[in-house]
């Protein structure tokens, strides 16, 4: 691991969803390419992405369905912001993904400041999305949150101070979040590359050495991979 990675790690375990949501109602989900089937359909009918999403959470008898880190996936695929004809496909998801209900109170995994904030609209887009500065123990880092409600960006200014836990957020319904099944996009990034309210969330395989690299696995902080 890089120094920062092993500073993330190192970090004592954190969560960024409502506190009172116990671990043991976690659960691994895989959105990769493996699931073609259901990735086809999820973007072209919201609401069959929605039920997916439903039945799986009840299934496994949990409330967060997790994961997504360095994910190839086949669901972006019918969708002009992921493809268009000067670039290469973008299909790998270089964020962390929560889904729950629409609503859940998203907390500060580490105290920080509001770096910037927008409102990303339009198919497959993040919708109201915030940004998080860090500057802890020498290291200066960014966390974006994605797919929140249209409240989150409505009484938060640039500069503000958010503790470690404190609720800041909310996970938004699929009317404001780029027409997904409710979740958040959660992502490390080093250098926001001039950007300000949004970065990239997926990434093409060409250019996924250097996003790698400069937005490094959110599990690190999360580690909810580790026994």
């Amino acid at each position: 691991m890089t120094i920062f990675e092993n500073f993330l790690y190192d970090i004592q375990k954190v969560k960024v969803l409502d506190n009172d949501i116990h671990i043991s109602k976690y659960v691994a989900i895989d959105l990769s390419e493996k699931q073609t089937d259901h990735s086809r359909k999820f973007l072209e009918d919201p609401n069959h992405f929605q039920s997916f999403i439903d039945d799986y959470l009840r299934t496994n008898n949990a409330l967060v369905a997790y994961g997504g880190y360095n994910e190839k996936r086949t669901l972006y695929h019918h969708n002009e912001l992921f493809n268009d004809e000067e670039s290469a496909e973008r299909n790998m998801h270089i964020g962390f993904d929560f889904w729950a209900k629409a609503g859940t109170k998203v907390v500060a995994p580490l105290d920080a400041t509001v770096h910037s904030f927008d409102y990303n609209t339009g198919e497959g887009n993040y919708g109201p999305t915030v940004i998080l500065e860090h500057q802890i123990d020498g290291h200066h880092f960014y966390t974006l949150y994605g797919h929140l409600s249209i409240e989150s960006i409505e009484n938060i200014e640039i500069g503000d101070h958010i503790g470690r836990n404190q609720v800041f957020a909310s996970i938004g319904d699929m009317s404001v979040n780029g027409n997904y099944a409710p979740h958040l996009h959660f992502q490390i990034i080093i250098d926001l590359e001039g950007y300000f309210g949004d970065y990239p969330g997926v990434s093409s395989e060409d250019d996924l050495p250097h996003y790698l690299k400069n937005c490094p696995d959110p599990d690190l902080l999360f580690k909810l991979s580790t026994p």
